[in-house]
């Protein structure tokens, strides 16, 4: 099911009581982000959590030869830079907007005061950790044991529902807008193979594209070529 590699914590917002809510928005300061404008980056020391109120955020990490690897992609509705926090740790990776974004920060003292306050977040809080950790463990084994092929097909399939989730519920109306640099990261290959993959894939009246936008049309047997049966 494709639902083992997709990750999303909206309900961390959206499933707190009316007065948790009211706390939360009394401690959020919000900020207008640019496209490709960082917002942490791996090794820096942690003073707050995010909320993205609008746009969407890439994580990604760098190898030691500079390549870039994206490790999840972040929708409206979503927090993120919270697992540093309660840690006590630097952060591990690097947030980067993918487009023009509006997102929330939360000082780590508040942060942490709502945590003590509100039962049903840290209950919330402790789910979506725990999902996040299977999700990433199942995409790390995807990484190290698929074929590129296949790993682009579950990255459109993947893109396909986060594209789907932010825009419209209408299966025929879902455009990736992802650069091909990003798609590359995301699955870990080449520009110029996954050129080939994408071509090939249009080809076989698998997607559609026009210009940077990529439309999924078969979803059937790109879930096959996935192969995450």
């Amino acid at each position: 099911m494709i639902s083992k590699f997709i990750f999303n914590n909206q309900y961390l917002y959206e499933e707190l009581p009316e007065c948790d809510k009211d706390l939360l928005r009394g401690i959020m300061h919000h900020k207008n982000y640019r496209k490709n404008e960082a917002v942490f980056t791996d090794g820096t020391i942690p003073n707050g959590v995010f909320y993205l109120k609008s746009g969407k955020v890439k994580k990604y990490k760098v190898d030691n030869d500079g390549r870039e690897q994206i490790i999840y992609i972040y929708n409206s509705g979503e927090f993120f830079g919270y697992s540093a926090i309660l840690s006590d740790e630097s952060y591990g990776d690097t947030t980067q907007t993918l487009e023009n974004s509006v997102i929330s920060f939360i000082s780590k003292d508040d942060f942490l005061t709502l945590l003590d306050q509100s039962a049903v977040f840290s209950r919330l809080l402790l789910k979506s950790l725990s999902h996040e950790f299977s999700v990433m463990a199942n995409l790390m084994t995807v990484l190290s044991q698929r074929t590129v092929r296949e790993r682009v097909a579950l990255s459109l399939l993947i893109l396909h529902n986060k594209y789907k989730a932010s825009n419209t519920s209408d299966e025929d109306s879902v455009f990736i807008t992802l650069s091909r640099q990003d798609l590359a990261n995301m699955a870990g290959t080449a520009n110029e193979t996954l050129a080939r993959i994408l071509h090939d894939f249009k080809e076989d009246d698998l997607i559609l594209m026009e210009g940077r936008k990529i439309q999924l049309i078969n979803f059937n047997l790109l879930t096959q070529i996935a192969n995450f049966y």
